[in-house]
């Protein structure tokens, strides 16, 4: 078997047998195929695409090109969480301590920010001292005594992702359906949860730019998903708006503790509780999502839902004291208030502008190895559908750079106002899939 004939049988329109996937991939995986030949091969995928048996079998080998992760030492049924990006995305903060407080178990490998998405460890990072690379013998004490922990992702974990996944940021291949999916689900696999919930976005501030392009990857992602006998389900949800208020680091970890004590902005608390819920139905917990909700909303009032996070912290070393005192937080050398210059009713808030600016004023990363700053990111004040008066204020910047000024014209304009007062409500939950939905 040669890799070039693979290659001309995928640019030609053909489909490849199991065996010549697992070449490529294994060949890749031991360096006995070259990164060259590799590119071609993506590209053609992406020009060509891959019928299901190929991604299924794509995801299979990618899978077993690594370690996979046994939890069979967790009591419990195991579930875990996948969110394709977003701006403002904090969910994960929040909803493993309201699963957890109701009896299942979250053990999830995350990853860090790029770009004008924020990452879940480098989120928890800007606890002092909190420690995303725990031992499997941690991670799983972790799990068992808390009811979740949050780590950074198994280098043994899915070899021939991390190489594939560099190889398509560098050869314009990322935007390929099959890639994604096959990325995405073999590694949700190989950490090795018993079901899994996907939140595909879509919008402004998202990979998928629309509903029908989120609804076809999400309907893939669940359909690979039960093919390997995971209870698979996905939301599609709408990132036309940062979720919640705040974008960046520390600002996003004070608003998940504000909404596990039961003060958070109606969009976060809304997708979190309803995510919470299905998880909990997936665990077999709970019969009805009215029962797993009410449960839910009653660990929020109680105390036990912010309770666990807590634990989780403080298991992870993290200094808990920042999370029962949030002024511990450092804040931004540079605080500066945003007005409206007109008034209305904001029509929209473009997300990936909001994110932009975060990472420009030091909250993301440009490259993997940039540093960041925790302190730094935005609050907004006003949301769509939100009526607006001339003067009122917008949003917060928060930066350790001198020159933000250059800016914050540019902030303001992500807030588009509608002088009409015309009213306007996103859809946040725009569908769900369950294996149901498949035929």
């Amino acid at each position: 078997m040669r890799m070039v004939d693979i290659i001309m049988k995928k640019r030609d329109g053909g489909s490849l047998t199991k065996e010549e996937i697992n070449f490529f991939i294994n060949g890749y995986c031991k360096n006995e195929i070259p990164d060259y030949q590799v590119s071609a091969l993506l590209m053609a995928i992406k020009f060509v695409g891959m019928s299901r048996i190929e991604i299924f079998d794509l995801t299979e080998a990618m899978l077993h090109s690594g370690e996979i992760v046994d939890l069979s030492s967790i009591n419990g049924v195991k579930v875990d969480k996948h969110s394709t990006g977003g701006v403002g995305d904090k969910t994960s903060l929040v909803i493993g301590p309201l699963v957890a407080s109701c009896g299942a178990k979250l053990a999830k490998m995350s990853g860090r920010g790029l770009g004008h998405t924020g990452g879940t460890l480098d989120k928890l990072e800007s606890i002092p001292n909190f420690k995303i690379a725990l031992s499997d013998e941690e991670f799983f004490s972790a799990v068992n005594e808390v009811g979740m922990a949050i780590i950074s992702q198994n280098n043994n974990l899915v070899l021939a992702d991390k190489k594939m996944y560099a190889l398509r940021d560098v050869t314009a291949t990322v935007d390929s359906i099959p890639l994604i999916a096959s990325s995405i689900m073999s590694k949700k696999l190989a950490s090795g949860s018993d079901a899994i919930l996907l939140d595909v976005k879509y919008g402004e501030g998202a990979f998928m730019k629309t509903k029908k392009d989120a609804y076809e990857l999400a309907k893939l992602l669940v359909e690979i998903g039960t093919r390997f006998n995971k209870d698979t389900r996905a939301e599609i949800t709408n990132m036309n708006e940062p979720l919640g208020m705040a974008v960046g680091n520390s600002l996003e970890v004070i608003e998940a503790i504000n909404t596990l004590k039961g003060h958070g902005p109606k969009d976060l608390t809304e997708i979190c509780l309803h995510s919470a819920s299905t998880m909990l139905l997936q665990a077999k917990l709970f019969k009805t999502r009215e029962e797993a909700l009410q449960k839910l909303q009653e660990n929020i009032t109680n105390g036990k839902a912010f309770e666990v996070f807590c634990k989780f912290v403080e298991k992870q070393h993290g200094d808990v004291s920042y999370i029962k005192d949030i002024s511990l937080f450092p804040q931004a050398k540079h605080t500066y208030q945003v007005h409206a210059t007109t008034s209305g009713t904001v029509k929209q808030v473009k997300a990936l502008e909001i994110g932009t600016i975060s990472m420009i004023l030091g909250a993301g990363r440009k490259e993997k190895d940039d540093a960041i700053d925790m302190a730094s990111g935005i609050v907004l004040n006003k949301k769509v559908g939100d009526k607006v008066v001339s003067g009122e204020l917008l949003c917060t910047l928060y930066t350790e750079h001198d020159d933000y000024m250059d800016i914050v014209d540019r902030l303001r304009d992500a807030f588009v106002i509608d002088p009409t007062n015309k009213k306007v409500k996103l859809q946040l939950i725009a569908a769900e899939i369950s294996k149901d939905d498949l035929n």
